[in-house]
């Protein structure tokens, strides 16, 4: 791994200003995010857990830009991204993909799946309508699709099918960094390991770096190389993953990991 990381965050906030009254007002704030840090290596899956409501997903938001924090830096290979000019931004923009918790509201109902995985290309690629369909299909098949399903529309697949559409779109411009924000939740539990498996596999022929959020910690056991854990808003203890499942430092992680009724060991 190289010395200087691919992303890094520091003191991380994201405040929301809670306001009554006629008014309008602000009385006061929610701090859903609250002082966040963390590295992430290249190469490396980190996995960000934490119950529903802890800030996991705000502080994805913040990380891709999608939400301006409150205030702490955000450093993704070298630019601080929030002094970032407008011309910085779209460059790396593509290089920072995201995969949805919900699989079919983040795909077109009215395009077919081919279509929604050559959009990103369409926006930031120049190429050709031949060179588009070779990518299309050479996608389809890294996930484990055919790609004579490129024509049909979303809701003639299945939900682990959908969400391996969706895999296939975040890479479509072959981005150093994926967020994959509970990508799982949403799928039957026998779907759950296929596409944590997916994830894996894919990760380990492309070379990806992956900020993985979840509730899952069966799922983080099996497919993160370090797991960061939330607590509201604060990461409270951040650690190797076999390390983190042994020997738990925090006293909430130690109640996370109690409420697990089986914790099978990382696949080698």
């Amino acid at each position: 791994m190289s010395a200087e990381p691919l992303l890094e965050v520091t003191d991380l906030k994201k405040h929301f200003p809670v306001r009554r009254g006629a008014m309008q007002r602000q009385t006061g704030s929610v701090r859903a995010v609250d002082g966040v840090s963390f590295r992430l290596e290249r190469g490396e899956t980190l996995g960000l857990v934490g119950e529903s409501g802890c800030g996991k997903t705000t502080t994805a938001r913040a990380v891709l830009s999608l939400t301006r924090p409150t205030s702490g830096r955000v450093v993704f290979d070298g630019v601080d991204v929030g002094q970032a000019t407008a011309r910085e931004l779209r460059a790396l923009r593509p290089r920072m993909q995201m995969v949805f918790q919900d699989s079919y509201s983040s795909l077109n109902p009215r395009r077919s799946v081919g279509r929604s995985i050559a959009e990103p290309l369409l926006q930031h690629a120049k190429l050709g309508r031949l060179e588009r369909d070779e990518r299309v299909a050479e996608l389809l098949n890294l996930v484990g699709l055919d790609p004579a399903v490129a024509t049909r529309m979303p809701h003639e697949f299945s939900g682990g099918q959908r969400q391996r559409v969706g895999i296939a779109r975040a890479l479509a411009l072959r981005p150093d960094l994926i967020v994959c924000d509970e990508p799982i939740s949403s799928l039957d539990i026998s779907i759950q390991a296929l596409i944590v498996n997916l994830l894996a596999d894919i990760q380990k022929r492309v070379g990806l770096t992956c900020l993985f959020i979840s509730h899952d910690l069966r799922m983080v056991r099996h497919l993160c190389d370090r797991v960061a854990v939330m607590h509201r808003g604060k990461i409270v203890e951040t650690q190797p993953t076999e390390t983190l499942f042994r020997k738990p430092e925090h006293p909430y992680t130690r109640s996370l990991l109690s409420a697990v009724p089986r914790m099978p060991g990382r696949a080698s």
